[in-house]
């Protein structure tokens, strides 16, 4: 959807999610339409095509009685609070990857902001090109594009200020806070239940096009896991022992990524950034090892600095700071 005016799909479930669990009548709906009831019927009948379920009785009017089972972009639209005319949303069964399929779309000149979300990837890929395991089981793989206009040297603290606010919603949407493992990998209780992934194309001067990734395990099983990722992985429904509303919460994703985007161009970002990177920092005061390039550096992990950098407390009483590399725990020696 691209324009500030709804689709009349939108428009319905949003009246029909607004009155839960009463009805709706569909002289009501005409009216908030501008429409006739017969045109009212012909677009609940699209949308029972597309797995909603209605219940419906004269004189009272409709009521929501069942939704798709998995995602669905209506449904993710109609659950957002603020609807922006510049962005818009493109749901896929099946892609190779949703930052590829950004990069090709902003390449062919859609415009920006949008986001891609598919309910499987074929080639998902985290940092340094590793395998994100992508099957169609209720995660979510999506990814944001932009065309920011800034300076390259600024988006050393892109990925860092969305991780922090992908985990501040999910505190607030699941009662749950995960911790962040720089740069880019979200955990409970040091198991992987995300993991982000910026690509940029730059000019000379300013980065042209951006798009953030975003992998989260949020419904799979607790034994849908492949073998070598069963101990390593962990969704948000296996941790809060709850399946979550992933329409919902993908509807608050996107209310939140636009809004810290927004507060990343205009710099106001810098205001709350150490507070928030603070509150989910998961490797702070803990024993780390990090590898960068042909070098192993061990040490006490001590945050990061104003430049995103990661600082680590060396063996040697040594602050070393490190830009870019890989950061595992290291076992606490027992005393």
């Amino acid at each position: 959807m691209k324009s500030s005016r709804l689709s009349p799909e939108i428009v319905i479930l949003e009246e029909l999610l607004a009155c839960e669990p009463g009805y709706v009548s569909g002289t009501a709906l005409a009216k908030k339409l501008g429409m006739s009831r017969v045109a009212v019927w012909q677009y609940m009948e699209k949308l029972r095509e597309q797995g909603f379920a209605f219940d419906a009785v004269r004189a009272r009017g409709y009521k929501l009685t069942g939704r798709p089972a998995g995602l669905s972009a209506a449904l993710i639209q109609a659950y957002r609070r603020e609807h922006t005319g510049d962005f818009s949303l493109k749901l896929l069964d099946e892609v190779d990857s949703t930052n590829d399929e950004a990069a090709r779309q902003l390449a062919a000149g859609h415009d920006a902001p949008f986001a891609i979300i598919a309910q499987r990837q074929t080639k998902g890929r985290g940092r340094f090109g590793r395998v994100w395991h992508s099957e169609a089981n209720g995660n979510l793989y999506a990814s944001f594009a932009f065309r920011p206009r800034l300076e390259p040297a600024r988006m050393q603290m892109f990925t860092l200020w969305m991780g922090a606010n992908v985990c501040e919603l999910i505190a607030n949407f699941c009662r749950t806070a995960p911790g962040l493992k720089w740069p880019n990998d979200l955990l409970f209780d040091g198991r992987k239940a995300g993991g982000m992934l910026t690509e940029a194309r730059m000019d000379a001067d300013q980065i042209r096009d951006l798009v953030f990734g975003l992998g989260l395990n949020i419904n799979s099983p607790a034994n849908g896991w492949p073998h070598d990722l069963a101990t390593h992985a962990v969704s948000l429904a296996e941790h809060t022992r709850q399946p979550l509303d992933v329409n919902r919460f993908t509807a608050a994703l996107i209310g939140r990524v636009l809004q810290a985007y927004e507060r990343f161009v205009n710099g106001s970002y810098q205001k709350t950034f150490a507070d928030l990177w603070n509150r989910y920092d998961a490797l702070r005061g803990r024993p780390v090892a990090v590898l960068a390039g042909p070098h192993r550096i061990t040490g006490t992990a001590m945050g990061i600095d104003d430049e995103g950098s990661f600082v680590v407390r060396t063996d040697k009483g040594r602050s070393e700071r490190f830009r870019a590399g890989e950061v595992t725990l290291e076992k606490t020696p027992k005393g």
